[in-house]
């Protein structure tokens, strides 16, 4: 037997949890996820090399997203689950193991703590990327007697601007295979008034790319989308609202006609 010690744990007793779940027995049709909701290090990971604002900035997290799932959830009574730790430790939207499930270099800027071994990377997914799809997963799994009214819900933010180059869009639906839920959601975003929405722009879903939408949605069967709001749209907590109160009306409308006698609140 080795006479080695234990290697520390990635995450010590007194610093948050790796997700919080909201509102877990909530009557909608729709689980929500925010995949990208906290900029948070753990201290062993000594903040990752960066002592600058960067983890405050759009490559820390996706800013506003935390915020806006949380009303969301509140105003449609849907389930939450709200990663726990930023996603430079470990994108939780990001298959383990690809290129940017821990990115050296995010948005131009690098990452210097970002530059470790497999068995390093492990650890992080074990401490923070798996207990949040995990419990993504046990919401699923609950609603096995209600699968026919259903729906997955990502919510996430972009930055305005990303290397030089602006983005025009207020909002973007993404989706990969499955357009049942996102095609009715790009539908009645393009109706509102002085709203530019991109579709699968200014990014898109892939197996190879993402996380939550191909495991949590596509696989299991259900309706999913990825909802994209630019972040300067949620800067203020008046602009979180009005954002939370038009995709929560959307939503019932879609409902109503995907999930009929659905709706749940």
């Amino acid at each position: 037997m080795s006479s080695l010690p234990p290697a520390p744990s990635l995450l010590a007793p007194d610093e948050p949890p790796a997700f919080e779940v909201v509102n877990p027995d909530g009557r909608s049709s729709a689980v929500l996820l925010c995949d990208h909701a906290a900029n948070v290090v753990p201290r062993r990971l000594a903040r990752l090399g960066l002592y600058g604002d960067e983890l405050s900035q759009h490559i820390g997290w996706d800013i506003g997203a935390a915020r806006l799932s949380r009303r969301l959830s509140t105003l449609l009574d849907a389930p939450l689950v709200l990663s726990g730790y930023s996603r430079l430790v470990i994108d939780c939207n990001r298959p383990p193991g690809s290129p940017t499930s821990i990115p050296q270099i995010s948005g131009g800027v690098p990452i210097p703590g970002n530059a470790i071994d497999a068995a390093e990377a492990e650890a992080r997914a074990d401490a923070c990327f798996w207990p949040y799809h995990r419990a993504a997963a046990a919401l699923l799994d609950a609603r096995r007697d209600r699968r026919k009214s259903t729906v997955v819900v990502c919510v996430h933010s972009f930055t305005p601007s990303l290397l030089g180059q602006d983005r025009p869009w207020h909002a973007a639906v993404l989706y990969g295979r499955d357009r049942r839920l996102a095609g009715p959601f790009l539908e009645a975003l393009r109706r509102e008034p002085g709203l530019c929405v991109g579709d699968n722009q200014p990014y898109y879903v892939t197996d190879g790319g993402d996380y939550s939408i191909p495991v949590h949605g596509e696989a299991r069967g259900l309706p999913c989308v990825l909802l994209e709001i630019r972040q300067d749209g949620l800067t203020r907590d008046e602009d979180v609202e009005a954002w939370a109160q038009r995709l929560a009306r959307i939503y019932r409308e879609i409902e109503a006609a995907l999930l009929p006698g659905a709706g749940g609140a």
